[in-house]
């Protein structure tokens, strides 16, 4: 049987983008003033995003304790809002639609480990939430989904495949449950 061996494992096909500067400042900037509590508005963390090559929309809400890893690869739109303790795994890019809502503690990931290879390689793929969805409190949208237009990812479920349109998923992995009707 083979066995998981850390020591051989090699990122180097993975280029982050931005220099290693960057990427630093980020770091800090990034634990400072959109992680932390310090600054509950919107305005400079929504600065600091465009600044560091996030393209954000027009009156978009972020909360504290949002973290977001590379934001050169983040692109929000309009009248969205990012809840409380959001993690956005931007390692490659992430793009999240207009009138979204992603609620406090949700995760969105775009990466993870082949666990099938001694080496554990690292696997990237992007996500996208489209125009109107809404991704429960703590659930977390997994590497490579997409969640169609107005789709509902209920609170504490777990997407690990594309949710459809007008759809309402629910669970670990997360199901379709019903339709979304709009009144």
């Amino acid at each position: 049987m083979q066995q998981t061996d850390l020591s051989l494992y090699n990122n180097s096909p993975f280029h982050p983008g931005g220099t290693a500067v960057k990427r630093l400042l980020w770091y800090y900037l990034n634990s400072l003033f959109l992680k932390s509590s310090l600054l509950p508005l919107s305005g400079f963390k929504i600065f600091l995003l465009r600044l560091f090559g996030a393209s954000i929309g027009k009156n978009v809400t972020i909360k504290p304790g949002v973290n977001i890893k590379y934001p050169w690869h983040l692109t929000i739109g309009n009248q969205t809002w990012i809840g409380e303790n959001v993690w956005i795994d931007c390692l490659v890019p992430v793009s999240i639609g207009n009138n979204v809502c992603i609620s406090q503690g949700a995760v969105l990931l775009t990466g993870s480990h082949n666990y099938k290879k001694t080496t554990f390689n690292l696997i990237t793929a992007g996500v996208v939430i489209e125009d109107g969805v809404w991704i429960g409190a703590g659930a977390m949208v997994n590497l490579g989904v997409v969640a169609a237009s107005h789709a509902v990812l209920t609170s504490g479920s777990v997407a690990t495949k594309n949710l459809e349109a007008y759809s309402v998923y629910q669970g670990n992995p997360a199901v379709k449950i019903r339709s979304r009707i709009i009144d």
